[in-house]
């Protein structure tokens, strides 16, 4: 049986309630957990690490695996949020897991840094170039390299996974999760969140990954062959996209707005001028 420590942060949010029961009822792991705790869940740390702090900083000694769920989980934030819950907060948590020996870290990164090839066509391995959109998107990337550094410079073990559309509470996927294909092509079932991260967090012989995270969804532009090799990802789940007439409408005149910004880069290259 797997006996290891494993350290969540943002452990009382959807993401972190979800991984934590899922750990617990797996068995074999010790489970810290470390958030703000707005709902005074027992068992949690409570750390604001937005602002470095001995004080939670010391949970991080002994630790196998780090899971930075910690953030603002809204795509509409602006810089200043960005900057605070989503780079600051993270960059306290990489120095945590680097001065008290944490063996990895897994970054929840998200499908917003590769948003811009919403329209694209395109097969969206993660060696594609990025293409974040706004500022939540930007800071995940920002987050993932910034993670790349800590393995190479600081020898930790590092894994983001590029999560897919993941809803409170039962999370079943259907035509009202927004995006319309898109979003639904993204769908990631609760189980296969777990499971991913789960495997994120043991898998032998990984040093720095990037990794999408979906649920295995007929016709959908995300490449998951590269998460099942590297840390053994068995999606369990998965669902063929359903479109009203009215989302159909709405993801048309989106896509018109692409191609449009597509031959105005063509015409007018950044950086050219």
């Amino acid at each position: 049986m797997t006996h290891k420590t494993i350290l969540i942060t943002g452990a009382t949010g959807n993401l972190g309630t979800k991984l934590g029961n899922h750990l617990e009822t797996a068995g074999g792991y010790e489970v810290r957990r470390l958030c703000l705790n707005p709902n005074n869940m027992p068992g949690v740390t409570k750390a604001d690490l937005s602002v470095y702090d001995e004080a939670w900083a010391r949970e991080f000694e002994g630790v196998d695996a780090v899971v930075h769920l910690a953030a603002h989980p809204s795509p509409r934030i602006d810089w200043a949020t960005a900057q605070k819950l989503n780079l600051d907060l993270t960059f306290n948590v990489y120095d945590a897991a680097a001065k008290y020996g944490a063996g990895r870290v897994v970054f929840a990164s998200s499908n917003w840094v590769m948003a811009g090839y919403r329209f694209s066509g395109k097969r969206l391995t993660t060696d594609l170039e990025p293409w974040p959109l706004n500022p939540y998107g930007i800071s995940k990337l920002i987050g993932e390299r910034a993670g790349k550094s800590l393995a190479e410079q600081r020898g930790v073990s590092f894994v983001a996974m590029r999560i897919g559309y993941i809803q409170k509470g039962e999370n079943l996927p259907g035509p009202k999760m927004n995006q319309a294909v898109w979003g639904q092509h993204m769908w990631l079932s609760n189980r296969d969140f777990c499971q991913g991260f789960e495997r994120a967090a043991i898998a032998d012989g990984v040093n720095f990954a990037v990794l999408n995270h979906m649920s295995d969804n007929p016709g959908m532009p995300w490449d998951i062959d590269e998460t099942r090799r590297v840390i053994g990802y068995d999606p369990k789940d998965g669902h063929t996209a359903e479109v009203t007439e009215e989302q159909q409408v709405r993801s048309d005149t989106l896509k018109e707005k692409y191609e449009l910004a597509v031959q105005l880069e063509k015409l007018f290259p950044s950086g050219a001028y």
